[in-house]
């Protein structure tokens, strides 16, 4: 934990940070006089982050939406609202997607060697994939006043947008603690609001998708918004000179095989941002592009070509940073 004085009036950049959801958190505000001293602020992130965990975590066994994805078919479980609105959620971006965005694709993640439970990276015949997509589907969940059911032995992941829900729920209680100028990061999902120390924007670098390095592709400064990137250059394996990610069509069983590399949404809601960032990388370059398009969502498109990398903006996202990138 770090903090910066200002000159002269008693304001200070306060930092504070950690492990969570298999990677980090982190957490930074400017501190005006009044306002709660850098560890008390940490006990609550921490709260909300392990209220989380607790609820959605796919990793551990006593987690709420695990316990749902153990019951068989034909069976309702009782939920907090958290996991009821991500669910709601899911269906909106699964509907609006035509059934390639989806919830329940863990089944398919693990066959494929991506997921908890997964065993091997290899690719399935099409007779397994076949069989696994009996168990795949948003059309087989089914919200009942506060419990969730299904009528198929669906397995429902949030780790499209568990993260991107944690980044906005820390920042409604920084906003409710008055600290009105912060950045909130989870995982690489960002939010922020106000100013630095020194009165200038919160700055994000989005960096091109590389193997070998991190290279800032463009700066942008966000105020009030989230902001989320979905890639397929961090997690994937090779077979047969073929690359496969861990980004999954639903309606296909498979891993996605366009050529867009990366794409960064900025939304008011960083759930949103989280969830249309993944819905986007998995329609594609021109699919994505469309929707992107037809939804008025600010985008930003890294796309693969024989010479590298092309870079692509949506409309809404150059009205957003018209007068904040750079």
């Amino acid at each position: 934990m770090g903090a910066l004085s200002a000159c002269g009036n008693g304001d200070t950049l306060e930092s504070f940070g950690g492990p969570t959801m298999g990677s980090t958190y982190s957490i930074k505000y400017v501190r005006h006089a009044g306002l709660p001293v850098p560890d008390d602020v940490r006990v609550k992130v921490e709260q909300i982050l392990a209220d989380i965990d607790r609820q959605m975590s796919t990793y551990r066994s006593d987690s709420d939406i695990e316990r749902f994805n153990q019951l068989p078919a034909n069976h309702c479980q009782k939920m907090p609202a958290s996991i009821l609105e991500l669910v709601r959620v899911g269906e909106q971006l699964s509907v609006q997607s035509d059934g390639s965005y989806d919830l329940t694709v863990e089944p398919l993640l693990n066959l494929w060697g991506f997921g908890p439970q997964a065993r091997e990276e290899k690719v399935p015949t099409a007779e397994a994939i076949a069989k696994v997509r009996q168990r795949v589907g948003h059309g087989h969940l089914r919200i009942n006043g506060d419990q969730l059911c299904k009528d198929a032995a669906v397995e429902v992941d949030f780790n499209s947008i568990a993260a991107g829900y944690a980044v906005d729920t820390i920042a409604a209680k920084l906003d409710a603690l008055g600290i009105h100028d912060f950045l909130v990061e989870v995982t690489g999902e960002l939010k922020a609001y106000g100013k630095k120390l020194d009165g200038s924007p919160w700055r994000i670098a989005m960096e091109e998708p590389r193997d070998d390095q991190q290279v800032a592709e463009r700066i942008v400064a966000i105020d009030g918004f989230g902001l989320s990137t979905s890639g397929d250059y961090r997690n994937y394996f090779s077979q047969g000179g073929q690359r496969y990610s861990h980004t999954f069509d639903a309606r296909t069983g498979a891993p996605v095989s366009h050529t867009l590399a990366s794409v960064t949404v900025i939304h008011p809601s960083a759930l949103m941002a989280d969830g249309l960032s993944t819905l986007l990388l998995i329609l594609g370059p021109e699919r994505g592009w469309d929707y992107a398009e037809k939804h008025d969502i600010g985008a930003f498109f890294v796309i693969r070509a024989d010479t590298g990398f092309v870079t692509r903006s949506s409309h809404a996202f150059e009205r957003l940073n018209g007068k904040k990138t750079e």
